[in-house]
C-alpha cells in the first residue's frame, strides 16, 4: 500500500481523480487531499470518510509516496518541485513540466518505458487532445511508421474546466428560455450554437498554443522529435468528450482492414467502425468511461499509404484524470513505487 496525495483536489480533475481512484480501487494506505487557500479547512468526502483539505506547503507532502496533480502551471512550477523534495513521485497534469527533458511524458498504453528514469521526481501528463490521439496512433506506428500527422480537433467545453462549462449552460439556458444570451468568460466568445476556431492563446506562426502542444508532445511521447504533426484545434458546444478527424501518412501499406483488426486488439481502444445506427464513435458513448473510441478507420486515396480515423474520448477522465492514475499504476507495476507492506 502507498501514501497518495490528490492536489487541486476541488478542481474539476481533481473531483474525476478522486472518482478514478475509487473504481481503480487503487492501493493506498493514506491519502491526502490538498487544494489552494481558499479551499483549505474545508472537508470532503471519499469513500465514505471525510477528509479535511490541506495546504499546499511542504509538511502534506510528508511520507507521501505518490501525488496526483492538477494545478494551473503557476502553481505546479512550486508545488510539484516540493512534493518531490519530500520524495514523492508526482504525476503532473499541469503543462509546466511537459517539454522538460528531465521529466517522462507519458501515455501508459503508448510509453510506459520512459517511467525508468525520473530525473526531477515528476512525471507530466500530456495534453488531452495528445493522449487521445497517440492512444489510436500507436499501435499503427508500430505497424507502419508514421511519417505524417495531420488531425482536427473538436473539443468540448469542459477543456476549459468548470468555467467553460458555466459559460456553454448559461448560453443554452438563455436561448432556450428565449433571453439575452450573457457574454462568454472562459471562452473566446459565444459557444452555444457556434463552432470556435480558435480558444486558445496564440502562438507562433499563427497556431494556438494548444496546436504546438499536439505537435511537440506528439514527437516527445513517440520519440520521433521531427515527426511532422500538422494540428487545427477546434471547440465546439459540447459538455464532455473530445473528437479527433486524424489522418496518418504511413512509411509502409497497411489496409483499413488490418489496421482495424490492429485496433481492435490494442490496449484502452474500442473500435467501433460500423456505419449503421449510432455505433461510430461520439462524445455521449464516451463520456463516463476510460476508454479511447475509435471508428471511421478508411484508406486515404490521395497518398502512398495513408489512414483516415475518427477518436473520440472523455477529456476530463482518459484525457486527464485517468491517465494520471494509471501512471500511478504504471509506477506500482514497473516497481518504481514499492509497495509498502
Amino acid at each position: 500500500m502507498v501514501k497518495v496525495a490528490v492536489v487541486g483536489a476541488t478542481g474539476a480533475v481533481g473531483e474525476v481523480m478522486r472518482q478514478v481512484l475509487d473504481e481503480h480501487k487503487f492501493p493506498y494506505s493514506e491519502i491526502r487531499f490538498l487544494a489552494s487557500e481558499k479551499s483549505v479547512g474545508k472537508s470532503l468526502s471519499f469513500q465514505g470518510k471525510t477528509y479535511q483539505i490541506l495546504p499546499i506547503a511542504p509538511e502534506s507532502f510528508e511520507g507521501i509516496d505518490v501525488v496526483l496533480s492538477s494545478t494551473p502551471s503557476s502553481v505546479s512550477l512550486v508545488s510539484s518541485p516540493m512534493a518531490a523534495a519530500k520524495g514523492a513521485i508526482v504525476v503532473d497534469n499541469s503543462s509546466a513540466w511537459r517539454m522538460d527533458p528531465e521529466v517522462p511524458l507519458v501515455v501508459p498504453e503508448v510509453n510506459p518505458h520512459h517511467l525508468d528514469s525520473i530525473p526531477k521526481g515528476i512525471v507530466a501528463n500530456p495534453n488531452c487532445s495528445t493522449i487521445q490521439m497517440l492512444v489510436a496512433l500507436k499501435p499503427l506506428h508500430d505497424a507502419a511508421t508514421i511519417k505524417r500527422v495531420i488531425v482536427s480537433t473538436y473539443q468540448a467545453s469542459s477543456g476549459k474546466g468548470a468555467k467553460g462549462l458555466e459559460d456553454l449552460d448559461g448560453q443554452v439556458e438563455a436561448i432556450g428560455r428565449g433571453i439575452a444570451v450573457p457574454d462568454a468568460k472562459a471562452h473566446i466568445a459565444r459557444l452555444a450554437g457556434n463552432v470556435l476556431a480558435h480558444d486558445w492563446k496564440l502562438a507562433e506562426e499563427g497556431y494556438s498554443e494548444e496546436e504546438w502542444k499536439m505537435v511537440r508532445e506528439t514527437q516527445k511521447i513517440l520519440g520521433v522529435p521531427d515527426l511532422p504533426v500538422c494540428p487545427t484545434t477546434v471547440r465546439v458546444p459540447v459538455r464532455t468528450g473530445h473528437s479527433e478527424s486524424v489522418n496518418v501518412e504511413l512509411v509502409h501499406p497497411l489496409s483499413p482492414e488490418k489496421a482495424k483488426e490492429i485496433l481492435r486488439n490494442a490496449p484502452g481502444i474500442i473500435l467501433s467502425d460500423e456505419l449503421k445506427g449510432d455505433i461510430t464513435p461520439q462524445p455521449l458513448m464516451c463520456e463516463g468511461r476510460d476508454e479511447v473510441f475509435v471508428g471511421r478507420v478508411r484508406r486515404d486515396p490521395t497518398v502512398a499509404h495513408g489512414l483516415t480515423l475518427w477518436v473520440v474520448a472523455d477529456n476530463l477522465r482518459k484525457g486527464a484524470a485517468t491517465n494520471a492514475v494509471q501512471i500511478a499504476e504504471t509506477l506500482l507495476k514497473r516497481g518504481i513505487i514499492p509497495i509498502k507492506r
